[in-house]
């Protein structure tokens, strides 16, 4: 028997590619993660910072070290609207941050609690029978700036957090009200298991920043392309409250506009990925796990999942 999830959510979860888990976290929970987030916004010192900006499109993909070191850290990432031609602030630091990541989960006591000291999320874990043993490799908070919180395009996570069998899922939970015009999550249904996983983000060495690395021939990407580009109208917004927490297949389609209301969309997130010998995670991802910080397990030790 689930220990937390219903057979119809994990029914759901599975047909879909996602699940909405309405208040996950309590209303004190969220408002402590909301108001802890805020408070590493106040702590944010621009003046120390290469001004290293965030994106996930296809193109202008930071790639720098502050980036690539940042899995044991926690760090600030702009909004791509946040500086003025001579690479200054235009707006007051708090403002001008899109995330800020990506050991959170690890380094802050806040965070921790919630990802790597619930028995919830445990239980989920064992629910989902969707990792024998899963471990959290990053984790972020995206603020979605008001006005310039920047539109995410189309995508899947195991192409940024790629093993083999491809095996991440996300959590993304959120720590304000998410609405259509402030940039819910919007997701194509069901097309983890139409859409294929056709390239990875990886490191290109030599200094050359990061970029993307072809899975299949040029003809099947356009392919899998036209298949999503036919389906845009089948796209389901999913509107949240704060401390709902919704589940991400690696391979399902989602998107969010861009923020155009007067309010900021605060939401933490984090993603799993299956442990070795069941999926490998090998050395061209982006992010690397440290010998201070190894991706953390989230099942007690020893405990893994039979399915």
């Amino acid at each position: 028997m689930p220990e937390y999830l219903t057979q119809e959510q994990i029914d759901k979860f599975n047909r879909d590619g996602y699940l909405v888990i309405p208040s996950f976290l309590s209303q004190d929970q969220a408002t402590e993660l909301l108001q802890r987030s805020k408070d590493l916004l106040d702590q944010f010192d621009p003046e120390t910072h290469p001004k290293t900006k965030f994106t996930t499109g296809d193109d202008d993909h930071v790639g720098d070290d502050y980036f690539l070191s940042s899995g044991d850290k926690i760090r600030y990432f702009l909004e791509t609207d946040a500086l003025d031609s001579d690479g200054k602030l235009n707006r007051e630091k708090q403002k001008a941050v899109n995330k800020i990541g990506h050991g959170l989960h690890e380094l802050d006591p806040a965070f921790r609690r919630v990802t790597l000291e619930n028995e919830s999320l445990r239980s989920i874990a064992r629910d989902l029978k969707f990792h024998h043993d899963p471990v959290a490799l990053q984790s972020m908070v995206i603020t979605k700036q008001q006005q310039i919180g920047g539109e995410v395009p189309e995508h899947n996570d195991s192409t940024f957090l790629y093993t083999d069998p491809p095996s991440a899922l996300g959590c993304w939970i959120a720590l304000e009200k998410c609405t259509p015009s402030n940039g819910a999550l919007s997701f194509l249904p069901g097309s983890q298991k139409t859409t294929s996983i056709t390239k990875r983000f990886v490191r290109l060495g030599n200094g050359k920043g990061t970029g993307f690395e072809a899975l299949v021939s040029p003809e099947e990407e356009k392919v899998v392309q036209g298949l999503s580009k036919g389906q845009q109208d089948k796209y389901v917004m999913e509107t949240c409250e704060p401390g709902d927490m919704v589940l991400i297949h690696g391979s399902v389609l989602h998107k969010s506009e861009r923020n155009t209301s007067p309010n900021t969309r605060f939401a933490y997130t984090f993603h799993m990925i299956e442990s070795p010998p069941y999926a490998k995670y090998d050395e061209k991802n982006w992010l690397q796990p440290t010998k201070e910080m190894p991706f953390s397990r989230i099942l007690p030790a020893g405990e893994t999942v039979a399915f």
